[in-house]
């Protein structure tokens, strides 16, 4: 590809990091990218890492027992900030305040006592136990 017309392209297109509709009515991202086309396995495996990569810091950031945890339980919080945000992962405050006292099997308890549980199903009863037992 002729990098002077990637510059062009770009230079016509203008960078959206926001979905927007396009003015023949398609969902756009990017330089012009129709979302309708959908993604390549390649572009939705970077999006992953740079999403884990951002729920990783602000889990890291938010909380500073976080490094006190073994593997298993910092990929609980992990995961559960990716799938549902921080804002809304802060929101389980009883389950937080378990972890942090190393109370797991509360943690876990509460975790599952939760319109999120009852959302994500599978996930959150394997979530759970993880946080209860430390292991994958």
């Amino acid at each position: 590809m002729n990098e002077k017309w990637t510059q062009l392209t770009k230079r016509f297109e203008g960078l959206r990091v926001l979905p927007y509709e396009c003015p023949t009515g398609h969902l756009t991202i990017g330089y012009g990218h129709n979302l309708e086309n959908g993604i390549t396995p390649e572009m939705a495996e970077f999006i992953l890492k740079r999403d884990l990569e951002t729920a990783e810091r602000a889990v890291k950031d938010k909380f500073a027992w976080w490094y006190k945890l073994d593997e298993a339980r910092q990929f609980v919080l992990l995961d559960m900030a990716f799938n549902m945000g921080l804002a809304r992962l802060c929101t389980f405050k009883k389950m937080l305040a378990a972890v942090e006292c190393g109370d797991y099997a509360n943690a876990a308890k509460e975790m599952l006592d939760s319109r999120w549980a009852l959302q994500v199903k599978t996930r959150a009863v394997k979530l759970a136990e993880m946080m209860k037992t430390g292991a994958y």
